[in-house]
């Protein structure tokens, strides 16, 4: 009978491998001693060369902030949406619950209080099992753990994934000098501030990190309010975050919570009667799905893109742009935004009578977006679309209520706004009031033919476009919506009832430069390209041709709403990171732009729009039945064929634009399209824009100042000039219609330089 060979010799490999390992440890074990007893108390050449070796390598390791989850945040403190390269929220210990750091410790490292850094016995015991032929055990403490993390998810988060080193990847460089910088960290730091760093950094599943997104995602709490059979579930997950997934290996995961609450059981955390209710307790996962970035908002998507774009595009957060989106991934930034809840839920909700996401076959477009007069805070931004909405529904990157580009050249994400129609006139009889003009003085609104000879006064520039049905390069003659107001009448009435010829008829007294300043003044600027002023270059950009923001719109009526103070539209509050260090926001640059005598006569006279003007259909209400109005202002505009239909009004409390048209095909009418589940012949900017318009302010506007305007200087009204008679005012064409502000031609005559 052969003689039994001794387990160690029966291969070479096993062999190779015992004594590679025994190597290993031996040199720990060696290194460990050097830094436990006095050098002088050790003897032989292998362990001082060892030690000279040990004290070679580094020992200062600097522990960062880990990378955070950034969070956008309404007005009122509610998230809107979350960022993360790694899902992570950090906490103090004391906001840990007391369960959740002992169920660590008994699991992971249960003399942690004892040691510096390496328990010596769980070394060498771990050394002794493999000697022996058992299965690999652990030996690394919370704080090698603690440092390893570190190492690991810093290489991630600054993209050096190719550094990272998992398991048997490392050498025995890298194991001994984890060694050594744990010892180091336990010179440097606190227990309870180690023990504070491992929860955080360490790895939960599902893409956790830290016991605060554990916590919220599996259980849907704070990590303060973790219960025993919670803490300990979550203990378990850390050892193996794949195997113990609660989520994808539910028994397995709860096999070891069962595992953990034995060990705290052992070392006297809990009595057995906690322990026995704790086993048999079920998993009770709660889960609360991770949202990641502006598909995932809670509310106002385009909003938060916006404000994302706001902060890429700024160097204030960064040198370059990769620095900024680094920042907003792994920054922890608290972004505290404008944006009020309430109203933006009502303005969402608003748009689902008129143009529902799903179910909008003709795919029309409609916008509601509110600024606060005074502050230009943006309130609330909606539109009838989704970043990423279900199959088959209508999907769309565009903003439709912001500019394409920021001053710098930068996408904000926006669609570069629409041909405002009749909404520009309000600018046109601003300056006939800046330049000296009463609100009741004559215009005569008869003259249709504006001829290629016509001179119009523009001392910055020049001004051309032709109205003339005898010129057959011109376009037709100029035209109202309605038969009976080619006449004299005051401009008053020429505004408050959308007269294209009253509208030529101030601007011909007046320099169009000066028009043009104004637009400047209230923000008015270029859709594509904010640097460039409105441009008037063609007559007919008086009516509306040209291509305005909504949010821009509703800036530029808040200027008047305000008693001519402008701001620029703001949608930032503050930003913080997790130190609490503050960054720059962009500031609203009040200022007084225009004459509060100026604004007072253009609320004055926007007021009878909703009364007896091109508005009359959607007055302001405090309720249906009443007949009490909100003290507010607004002007409708509808552009050639219905393309682009638009409602801006106001109270003194808030400024909100609706508008209504084809982002998509910006010259397809709406006429005949499927809006508010019917097909009409003619939709003009009172009919579905005004209506939306009217629905949501009659919710939200009484929660802000509804005081009356100030009314315009004596001098400034003139005593009317006694006319002919008046008809009636003007009623729709058409049902639904809105009243009289559809021009007859909003693109230039020559149709060379349409928009598309």
């Amino acid at each position: 009978m052969a003689a039994k060979k001794h387990p160690i010799f029966d291969t070479a490999t096993t062999l190779g491998k015992l004594v590679a390992f025994l190597g290993v440890s031996t040199i720990c074990g060696v290194l460990v001693a050097g830094l436990m007893v006095p050098a002088v108390a050790l003897a032989g050449t292998t362990t001082t060369s060892s030690i000279s070796f040990f004290d070679d390598l580094p020992d200062e390791m600097t522990v960062g902030t880990p990378a955070l989850s950034s969070k956008i945040l309404a007005a009122d403190g509610s998230v809107i949406a979350t960022f993360y390269d790694q899902n992570r929220t950090e906490v103090a210990l004391e906001n840990i619950s007391p369960f959740m750091k002992n169920a660590v410790i008994a699991v992971e490292d249960a003399r942690y209080y004892e040691h510096g850094g390496i328990d010596t016995r769980g070394l060498i015991r771990a050394v002794t099992s493999m000697a022996q032929g058992g299965g690999r055990q652990g030996a690394s403490t919370i704080t090698q753990q603690y440092v390893n993390n570190v190492i690991i998810q810093t290489y991630a988060a600054n993209g050096e994934n190719d550094k990272i080193k998992l398991g048997s990847d490392k050498g025995i460089g890298e194991k001994v000098r984890e060694i050594k910088l744990a010892i180091s960290m336990e010179k440097k730091y606190s227990k309870d501030e180690i023990l504070q760093g491992y929860l955080n950094w360490v790895l939960y599943a599902n893409g956790n990190f830290g016991i605060e997104s554990a916590a919220s995602f599996y259980f849907g709490v704070h990590a303060k309010d973790l219960t025993l059979p919670q803490s300990a579930l979550l203990a378990g997950v850390v050892n193996s975050p794949t195997v113990y997934d609660p989520v994808a290996n539910p028994e397995a995961a709860v096999g070891r919570r069962n595992l953990v609450l034995a060990h705290m059981l052992d070392q006297g955390m809990i009595d057995q009667k906690q322990h026995d209710e704790a086993v048999a307790s079920p998993i009770g996962l709660n889960i609360q799905e991770n949202r990641l970035g502006c598909t995932t908002a809670v509310r106002a998507e385009y909003f938060c893109e916006y404000v994302t774009n706001l902060i890429s595009n700024d160097p204030a957060y960064g040198k370059t742009v990769e620095d900024r989106e680094k920042l907003l991934l792994q920054g922890g930034l608290a972004i505290t935004t404008t944006l009020d809840p309430g109203l933006q839920d009502a303005a969402q909700a608003q748009l689902q009578n008129f143009t529902p996401m799903e179910n909008n076959p003709d795919r029309v477009g409609q916008s509601l977006v509110t600024v606060q007069p005074g502050s230009g805070k943006i309130l609330a931004m909606a539109q009838n679309t989704k970043l990423a909405p279900p199959e088959g529904q209508w999907k769309t990157d565009y903003n439709f209520n912001v500019d394409r580009l920021d001053a710098n050249g930068n996408s904000l994400g926006g669609s570069g706004g629409f041909d405002v129609g009749s909404t520009i006139k309000p600018f046109t009889f601003a300056e006939w009031l800046n330049s000296g003009h009463k609100i009741n003085e004559i215009v005569n609104a008869s003259v249709r033919k504006y001829p290629a000879g016509f001179q119009w006064n523009n001392s910055c520039g020049s001004t051309g476009g032709i109205y003339d049905s005898n010129n057959p390069d011109a376009a037709d003659d100029l035209q109202n919506a309605e038969e009976g107001w080619y006449r004299n009448l005051t401009a008053r009435e020429g505004l408050y009832n959308s007269l294209n010829t009253a509208t030529f008829a101030t601007a011909a007294k007046l320099d169009i430069c000066n028009i043009q300043k104004m637009m400047t003044a209230t923000g008015i600027h270029n859709g594509e390209d904010p640097k460039q002023p409105y441009n008037l270059e063609n007559v007919s950009s008086l009516l509306g041709s040209g291509e305005v923001a909504p949010v821009i719109m509703a800036s530029a009526f808040a200027t008047f709403a305000s008693g001519g103070v402008h701001c620029d539209p703001i949608a930032l509050v503050s930003i913080s990171n997790a130190k609490g260090d503050k960054f720059p926001v962009p500031s609203a640059n009040c200022k007084q732009t225009v004459k509060p005598e100026v604004a007072a006569g253009v609320n004055s006279v926007l007021g009878e729009v909703l009364v007896r003007g091109s508005g009359y259909q959607i007055p302001l209400q405090f309720k249906p039945a009443d007949p009490l109005q909100y003290n507010s202002a607004a002007k409708t505009g509808t552009t050639n064929d219905s393309q682009q239909t638009w409602t801006t009004g106001y109270t003194k409390g808030l400024v909100t634009t609706s508008w209504v048209g084809s982002p998509e095909e910006k010259n397809r009418s709406n006429n005949g399209l499927l809006i508010a589940n019917q097909r009409i012949s003619y939709v003009d900017g009172a009919t579905y824009a005004g209506k939306a318009w009217q629905g949501y302010m009659n919710q939200v506007a009484g929660f802000f100042d509804v005081s009356s305007f100030t009314p315009p200087p004596a001098s400034m009204v003139n005593a009317p000039v006694t006319v002919a008679p008046q008809p009636a005012a003007p009623k729709p064409a058409t049902p639904n219609s809105g009243g009289s502000d559809k021009p007859a031609d909003e693109k230039p005559a020559d149709n060379k330089d349409k928009k598309d």
